[in-house]
């Protein structure tokens, strides 16, 4: 029997812990993962795809990014790091010399708006192409400058910042030829001077990268000590667009939720070593890299995407950003309608349920079964569990000694699009009207659990003097 009055805390998570990323190609436009659905049937699938600038005055968007909050907005990715900022209301016919896109005044309000109707302040990162260097080949701050300033000017806030995005990527991130972490010191060496001098609001996140290599560790060295919080991403494997060779059946393997784990303890070690008690953001994560899988628009991809979160939230990350809010297979939404995909209503769950003090379920970790605690959101005394029973075929036990509220998410057909909350598939209704989230009351005693299944709890008279 679970034993929810004693279970203890073990850490304490930002109030914006569930956060999301919409990539600056995605606010610019340009070529970005092409999803599977836009694809000829049976054709190889294609890596990029031209689209436009994202309409982040979208109603359904607005809403469903404010149900979602508090959280952070993260504009950043690949192809922030050689995007020009035109500080100018005139349209550019091109991007400058040593850019590839461009990022225009009323784009950038745009999205300063949207932080602000959708309670999601800015995380973002600066551009480091060749346009931004001088003549030695030296990273300025211009760039930076003009954006931060125009920021400020228009009311909107950048809460954290990293220099670059995934510098152990520099020639497909659009560094100069033969960037190395003595490169990357230097430059990040005068871009927290300048952070520090013109906006030391800010929070300064780094090194922002994506591997476990030596060069990751070279990287981290050469800035650990100039950065507020680590940041990293991780993604478990590459999609199919880039040769990934993952299946669905492995959606659901103990050994396939477990590589976030492994990725943050590599992490944590450099963090303990080189930048101890310093904060740790994972700021880029999804299925897999590459706009995702085909599964990563399904309840199959569930089981990561909320494994990630409880796993990452007990070992203490402050945040997770999922890739993305709303473009390819990863998104949370829809990219074309902005319809939520089983991501989408497994987060808002999260978001109504799980509060900010981690807690200790007091059971230890097992074969297709996971099982994480918090203490209730504004419930004091309560506690909310996740249980995912991600074993397809053994249905699995846990007894509660109070009564509690079920929010059970299913599908018989798991790679399809739709979920099901106790039974019934959740979608938006007339108006875009959100469905209503309920539990069902459960009695103390044994609770058993499907396989192939996910359940939150909440029991509300749990006398948990942790969650006062």
């Amino acid at each position: 029997m679970l034993d929810v009055a004693a279970m203890p805390p073990v850490a304490t998570i930002d109030p914006r812990f569930q956060s999301y990323n919409i990539e600056m190609v995605e606010v610019t436009g340009g070529r970005f993962w092409k999803p599977y659905a836009a694809a000829q049937p049976g054709a190889k699938p294609e890596r990029f795809a031209a689209r436009t600038p994202i309409d982040l005055h979208d109603d359904r968007l607005r809403k469903l990014a404010a149900a979602l909050a508090p959280a952070y907005l993260r504009v950043s990715g690949t192809w922030a790091n050689s995007t020009f900022f035109a500080d100018s209301d005139a349209p550019l016919s091109a991007p400058p010399t040593g850019f590839k896109g461009v990022l225009t005044r009323q784009q950038w309000r745009d999205v300063i708006d949207f932080s602000h109707a959708v309670d999601a302040p800015i995380v973002t990162s600066f551009a480091i192409s060749a346009g931004t260097r001088d003549a030695d080949g030296r990273w300025t701050s211009e760039q930076a400058r003009q954006l931060l300033a125009f920021t400020k000017s228009t009311g909107g806030q950048v809460a954290a910042a990293e220099f670059m995005n995934e510098p152990d990527l520099p020639a497909i991130g659009g560094a100069p030829e033969h960037y190395d972490a003595a490169a990357y010191g230097r430059d990040f060496a005068t871009f927290r001077a300048y952070m520090k001098d013109t906006a030391p609001d800010v929070t300064i996140l780094g090194p922002g990268t994506i591997g476990t290599g030596a060069d990751t560790k070279a990287l981290f060295a050469v800035s650990a000590a100039g950065i507020d919080a680590v940041s990293y991403h991780h993604y478990g494997a590459l999609s199919a667009r880039c040769s990934g060779d993952r299946t669905a059946q492995q959606a659901l393997s103990d050994q396939w939720l477990a590589r976030t784990g492994k990725t943050f303890a590599f992490y944590r070690t450099l963090r303990d070593r080189l930048a101890p008690g310093k904060p740790i953001w994972l700021t880029e994560t999804a299925e897999t890299a590459c706009g995702g899988n085909r599964w990563a628009a399904t309840f199959t991809d569930t089981f990561r995407y909320l494994d990630q979160l409880g796993r990452l939230a007990k070992a203490g990350v402050q945040v997770v950003m999922h890739n993305t809010l709303a473009a390819s297979d990863y998104g949370l939404l829809d990219e074309r309608t902005h319809l939520p995909r089983p991501n989408y209503w497994a987060a808002l769950l999260w978001r109504r349920l799980m509060g900010t003090s981690v807690l200790d379920a007091g059971i230890a970790e097992q074969s297709g079964l996971h099982v994480y605690a918090h203490c209730a959101r504004d419930t004091p005394g309560g506690i909310a569990l996740l249980v995912i029973n991600n074993d397809r075929r053994t249905r699995r036990r846990l007894t509660l000694p109070a009564a509690s509220q079920r929010y059970t998410l299913a599908n018989e057909k798991p790679v399809d699009g739709n979920v099901r909350l106790n039974g019934s598939t959740l979608a938006l209704g007339a108006s875009d009207q959100m469905p209503a989230l309920n539990g069902e009351p459960a009695p103390a005693g044994a609770i058993v659990f499907a396989p192939a299944t996910i359940t939150f709890l909440t029991v509300a008279n749990a006398g948990n003097t942790n969650c006062r």
